[in-house]
């Protein structure tokens, strides 16, 4: 093959290579990325309530026993109200102190806890769920909460996440409208959100509900505990062609 056919040839591919990489920019759609948000607020609707049983014994089977049988009672008792309830921590463990006197760690027993988290709707339901059981013997009642449960946050999000996505157009066309143009379809998106979905409202409610004695139970009304609502932010991340 001569070198002027090799030339030719050279020229010709060089020539391909141009008009296909050319043909190549064409097709690829110019794009404008762009972000939208969402914020929105989703009423509280659960209160929650952590019950701890812990029992302490020298044999690690009464420990267990004597656990298991309290938090069986109180399931019992629980499954007359309309609450949810959870097993959030079973654990047993030896349990030791530190003398003083001999300077030295004692054997005190083995300690048994079981949690239990109770949810409900009503927060006068919790409040009876823990004037029933404050104070008793072994029973320890921790973490007021109330939340916004996933059955009620999910339709708002998603509510939420079209919202943002139609900010994340109208700011596109907005820039696009700068250069004549407008945006098209949508040709990619990621999105994420975020809320406080708990609040703890008060401890002192539950240390003075803990220390009340059962006449002074009686004459507590309640409705004294409120939440505000949820705040619920979506953003999105939307790549649009423009046209």
């Amino acid at each position: 093959m001569s070198e002027k056919t090799i030339s030719i040839l050279a020229i010709a591919l060089c020539v391909l290579a141009l008009g296909w990489g050319a043909v190549n920019r064409l097709a690829e759609p110019r794009t404008i990325s762009v972000g939208g948000e969402c914020l929105t607020s989703a009423p509280k609707d659960r209160t929650a309530i952590t019950i701890r049983v812990s029992v302490v014994d020298k044999s690690a089977a009464k420990s267990m026993k004597l656990a298991s049988a309290k938090v069986a009672e109180m399931n019992e008792y629980l499954k007359t109200l309309d609450v949810k309830v959870q097993t959030s921590e079973f654990n047993s463990y030896e349990k030791n102190e530190w003398n003083r006197v001999t300077q030295k760690s004692d054997f005190v027993g083995i300690e048994t806890n079981i949690s239990l988290d109770v949810s409900a709707k009503s927060i006068d339901t919790i409040e009876t769920v823990l004037t029933k059981f404050a104070g008793q013997q072994d029973v320890f009642v921790s973490n007021l909460r109330m939340f916004t449960s996933a059955e009620t946050l999910q339709p708002i999000v998603e509510s939420c996440l079209e919202t943002a996505v139609k900010n994340a157009r109208s700011r596109a066309d907005a820039l696009a409208a700068g250069a004549g143009k407008r945006a098209g379809k949508m040709l990619a998106v990621s999105y994420s959100s975020g809320g406080n979905y708990n609040v703890r409202p008060t401890a002192n409610f539950r240390l003075a509900k803990a220390s009340l004695d059962m006449a002074s139970q009686e004459s507590y009304t309640g409705g004294a505990i409120t939440g505000k609502d949820t705040e619920v932010s979506v953003s999105v991340s939307a790549m649009f062609e423009i046209k």
